[in-house]
C-alpha cells in the first residue's frame, strides 16, 4: 500500500526561546496538497533544558495494512523529525533521543491511537 504522509512545520524567526513565551502556531502539511494552521509545538521540553529551537519539521509517513482484526487501518506511523538548534548549549545525540522520548510519552495523540509510532530523528542539522 501506498503510505500516507503528513509534515508539520515550525520556525521560531525573531521570536526569544528560552522564555518559553514563543509562538506555538505551525502549518500542518498533508499529501493532498491542504496546509492546516496549528497552534501548540512539543518543544516546550527543549526550552526547560535551556536548548534554543530555531526549527522543526517532520515528514510523518504512515502505511495503511491490515489491522489484527483483518481490517484496514493505519498500522505504523514513522515521524522524522529535524530539529535545529543555535545558542551556546547544543544538545547531543542522546539529548536529542531522550527529548524526543519524553514528548512521545506525554503525547496525547501517541496516547490515544492503536497504531505503533515509530520515532526515527535526524541528527544532521544540530
Amino acid at each position: 500500500m501506498e503510505p500516507y504522509i503528513a509534515e508539520i512545520v515550525w520556525s521560531r524567526g525573531d521570536q526569544k526561546f528560552l522564555d518559553n513565551k514563543y509562538s506555538r502556531r505551525h502549518i500542518l502539511r498533508f499529501d493532498a496538497g491542504i496546509d492546516v494552521p496549528g497552534s501548540s509545538s512539543p518543544l516546550s521540553i527543549a526550552a526547560k533544558r535551556r536548548f534554543v529551537v530555531d526549527h522543526y519539521s517532520d515528514s510523518a509517513i504512515g502505511v495503511m495494512g491490515k489491522n489484527k482484526q483483518g481490517k484496514l487501518a493505519i498500522s505504523v506511523v514513522t515521524l522524522r523529525p529535524d530539529v535545529r538548534f543555535s545558542g551556546d548549549k547544543v544538545p547531543t545525540h542522546n539529548d536529542i533521543d531522550e527529548m524526543h522520548r519524553r514528548a512521545h510519552e506525554e503525547c496525547y495523540i501517541a496516547n490515544s491511537v492503536k497504531t505503533e509510532v515509530r520515532c526515527e530523528p535526524k541528527y544532521d542539522s544540530i
